[in-house]
């Protein structure tokens, strides 16, 4: 205990402490998906704008292509008169047949009716297939969600003629990350698992509550002499895609000053704290660490300092 024997004494020393960097980072969704048309022809509707969330699965335009229609059309004809021929050499047969158990017909004629009739129905039957060919092809023009997310952009419009493989619309899937870009001299400190901390959303983000994330990983590969990370932090869904937070990680280790936060106090807008000797010193505090603050000056290797 002090002199007065409401306080407490505790000696201050320079220790190693995680040398935390601000760095900017800006929101990406973990992965971008791309809807694309799947056949060519003229978009016919759009169902989204920019910024719509959707399901997977769910529709988002429609594309038609006209000559789909027009082959689908000259099936039914062939169909229908394919369905003709079937229809006759069925009854050409059921006679034949008749005809061969009265006896008055030979056996070759029964099986030229039943040769016709054989290849009247297959090629109905092949006739019907390139009808449901047809009929998935323009089932295809229903462009659809790869997934569930949030629209980013729409490069297409109303009338537009697309080619099989463009894009109609881009996606940002619910999960968003931080992505980092850092100096490459920073490159040896960055760990998958590593913890950060973000800062207050907008632009005064110094000395408000932080955020806790995690690297959840680091890209092998630097990028304009830059390193690439991608950080997990929950909270970011309804951030902008693009938008900048500021975020802090260790870059390695330092020698600091630690003091008791209570031993800090502030009068007339500067702090002080108050030595065991009894005299009062000017401080300069920096960042927090749990229950102690940082000294950037004022205080000593060795010095006593008072707390209640």
């Amino acid at each position: 205990m002090g002199a007065d024997g409401r306080r407490r004494e505790t000696t201050v020393h320079v220790a190693p402490i995680d040398d935390m960097k601000a760095v900017v980072a800006s929101v990406e969704p973990a992965h971008q998906l791309i809807a694309r048309a799947r056949i060519g022809g003229t978009v016919t509707s759009l169902k989204i704008r920019e910024g719509d969330i959707v399901t997977a699965g769910a529709e988002i335009a429609a594309v038609a292509d006209q000559k789909l229609f027009l082959q689908m059309q000259s099936l039914d004809q062939r169909i229908r008169a394919q369905q003709a021929q079937r229809d006759k050499a069925k009854t050409d047969f059921d006679r034949a047949q008749e005809l061969l158990r009265r006896g008055v017909s030979t056996k070759v004629m029964f099986d030229q009716a039943k040769t016709a009739l054989d290849v009247a129905e297959r090629t109905l039957s092949a006739l019907q297939s390139d009808r449901s060919v047809i009929e998935q092809q323009a089932a295809e023009g229903s462009v659809k969600a790869p997934g569930p997310g949030r629209i980013l952009t729409i490069p297409v419009s109303v009338g537009r003629v697309v080619m099989p493989g463009e894009t109609i619309a881009t996606l940002a899937e619910d999960n968003y990350i931080l992505r980092l870009q850092l100096p490459e001299r920073h490159a040896r400190f960055m760990r998958a698992g590593d913890r950060v901390e973000i800062g207050e959303r907008g632009v005064n983000t110094g000395a408000g509550a932080r955020k806790e994330g995690r690297v959840r990983i680091v890209y092998p590969e630097i990028q304009g002499g830059r390193v690439i990370a991608d950080v997990d932090v929950k909270g970011l869904d309804n951030y902008f895609v693009g938008e900048r937070a500021r975020v802090y990680l260790t870059t390695g280790k330092r020698n600091a000053i630690l003091a008791p936060k209570s031993a800090v106090y502030r009068r007339a807008g500067v702090d002080f704290v108050k030595l065991a000797t009894g005299a009062e010193v000017v401080v300069q505090t920096g960042d927090p660490h749990g229950d102690a603050v940082e000294i950037l000056s004022g205080l000593h290797d060795g010095d006593v300092v008072l707390t209640p």
